[in-house]
C-alpha cells in the first residue's frame, strides 16, 4: 500500500481525495506561474529598465535642483562682486563708462541695421535661434559668466 506523502492525512472519502487533488492542482499552478514569471527574462529586463529609468529621472531632479541652486549661488556672489566693484571705482571712470555704454549702444543699433540688410535669412534665422537658446538657459549662462568673473577677480587679486 502506498504510504502519504509527508504529513498529509489519508482522505477518508472520495470527496476529501477530489479536495485534496483539486487543492494541489492549485498549489502547483501557482508553482508554474511563479517559475513561468522567473523564467521571463523579456518581461523581467523591461521591469528593471523601467524601474533604472525611473531612478534615472529621479536622480536628474535633484541634479537639476542642485544646479539651480548653484546658479543662484553663483549669480548672488557675482552681483556682489559687481557692487564692490562698482564702489571702489571713481566718478569719472563711472561717467566714462556711461560714455561708452551710449556708445556701445549706438554700435549695437548700427550694427543691427546693417545686419538686417547684408546677412542671409538662413543665417538670421539660426541666430535669433542661437539667442533664443540663450535666453531660455538664462540662468546657467549669468552662472557662468559670474563664475569667469570671479574667477579672474581672484586670479587678479593674487598677482
Amino acid at each position: 500500500m502506498t504510504q502519504p506523502p509527508h504529513d498529509e492525512p489519508t482522505a477518508e472519502s472520495p470527496e476529501e481525495l477530489r479536495e485534496q487533488v483539486e487543492n494541489t492542482r492549485h498549489e502547483l499552478g501557482a508553482t508554474v506561474e511563479a517559475l513561468a514569471a522567473k523564467a521571463d527574462v523579456k518581461a523581467r529586463a523591461q521591469e528593471k529598465a523601467t524601474e533604472v529609468r525611473e531612478q534615472a529621472a529621479v536622480k536628474a531632479g535633484e541634479l537639476r535642483e542642485q544646479a539651480v541652486l548653484k546658479a543662484e549661488q553663483a549669480k548672488a556672489a557675482a552681483a556682489q562682486a559687481v557692487a564692490r566693484v562698482q564702489e571702489k571705482l571713481p566718478d569719472p571712470v563711472k561717467d566714462q563708462a556711461a560714455q561708452a555704454a551710449g556708445q556701445a549702444r549706438a554700435a549695437v543699433a548700427q550694427a543691427g541695421q546693417v545686419w538686417e540688410e547684408k546677412v542671409p535669412e538662413p543665417v538670421r534665422a539660426r541666430t535669433v535661434q542661437g539667442a533664443r537658446t540663450a535666453r531660455d538657459n538664462r540662468a546657467l549662462l549669468l552662472a557662468a559668466t559670474g563664475t569667469a568673473v570671479a574667477a579672474w577677480l581672484v586670479y587678479r587679486r593674487k598677482r
